[in-house]
């Protein structure tokens, strides 16, 4: 397993993919988003083409392009970790070996879905493309979209492999996650933001973030105030943020749709969502406004 106590970053933000208004790559948009976020959002890493990235709806050669656009736009300023994950192990390889050739300091590697394989196929799974790349590799373990999780058990296994490196955390397990962390050294990112928080208590490394495409900073300042020791500072920053991720997350519509909905808002590149996704409509999108302005203190119209 990886040393590096950071190996995809700490303050790491899920970034929408833009388009153009016909629905084309915005591979300027995407330069620019992306060097906003690491100079002005709070930002050490950025993963690209996870669900936030719309990767069901992107072609690999768009995938391996924004690799490339992404990496140049950002330098050595913050590491960049490409989506590679599908429910095929031999495509999953393919973009994960491209994905590294285009630049990638890191891969995010989400268990194989709708097939449902048991867990030492998982684990297979994994072990495969890791082993086919000269990259960390973080696990993404999201059971309620893939419809199967990564068993902490399979975490120590898999955690003995050089090249796996952190784990993407929405199994929503605090206890599995604890025991996983307290025996490994896998860098575990809550990738769920009401739990960037109580999972940094219990020996988390940071977050992977839809939300930090729009409030990275408010984010990262829960981090520090903990890191600091100011547990009353942190909780009450945390709780600050909690309307916000509330209204982006956790309100009927995909962080994808939210998120784009707000950095157009905000005159920042998003661009449109592709169908079957459609996009947020005013009112809501006023709503998101409002929410942001009261977790940041800015005023986004």
């Amino acid at each position: 397993m990886s040393t590096t106590t950071e190996p995809f970053g700490r303050t790491v933000c899920a970034m929408v993919t833009p388009f153009t208004a016909d629905g084309a790559l915005d591979l300027d948009g995407a330069q620019r988003l992306a060097g906003h976020l690491v100079t002005e959002g709070g930002c050490d890493g950025l993963v690209l083409s996870g669900t936030t990235g719309e990767s069901p709806t992107t072609t690999d050669a768009e995938k391996t392009a924004l690799v490339t656009a992404v990496a140049e736009a950002v330098g050595d300023r913050a590491r960049v970790t490409a989506g590679v994950g599908s429910a095929d192990t031999r495509h999953t390889v393919e973009l994960a070996r491209a994905a590294e050739r285009a630049g990638a300091h890191g891969v995010l590697v989400v268990t194989p879905y709708y097939s449902r394989p048991p867990q030492e196929d998982i684990a297979e799974h994994f072990r495969t493309v890791a082993d086919a790349v000269g990259v960390p590799v973080m696990l993404y373990d999201i059971p309620g979209r893939t419809g199967t999780r990564i068993e902490p058990d399979t975490m120590l296994r898999l955690a003995e492999h050089p090249r796996v490196a952190g784990v993407k955390d929405c199994a929503y397990d605090l206890l599995g996650s604890s025991k996983v962390i307290a025996a490994t050294g896998l860098a575990y990112y809550s990738g769920c933001e009401e739990l960037n928080l109580p999972l940094r208590a219990v020996g988390g490394t940071g977050y992977v973030s839809t939300v930090a495409n729009v409030a990275g900073p408010a984010l990262a300042a829960v981090l520090d105030a903990f890191d600091r020791g100011e547990n009353a500072e942190a909780t009450r920053l945390h709780q600050r943020v909690l309307p916000l991720v509330e209204q982006m997350m956790g309100a009927g519509l995909p962080g994808t749709v939210t998120a784009k909905a707000l950095l157009g808002a905000l005159g920042l590149p998003a661009g449109p969502v592709r169908a079957p996704l459609r996009a947020a409509t005013q009112e809501r999108t006023e709503a998101l406004l409002e929410a942001y302005e009261e977790a940041t203190g800015a005023d986004g119209r």
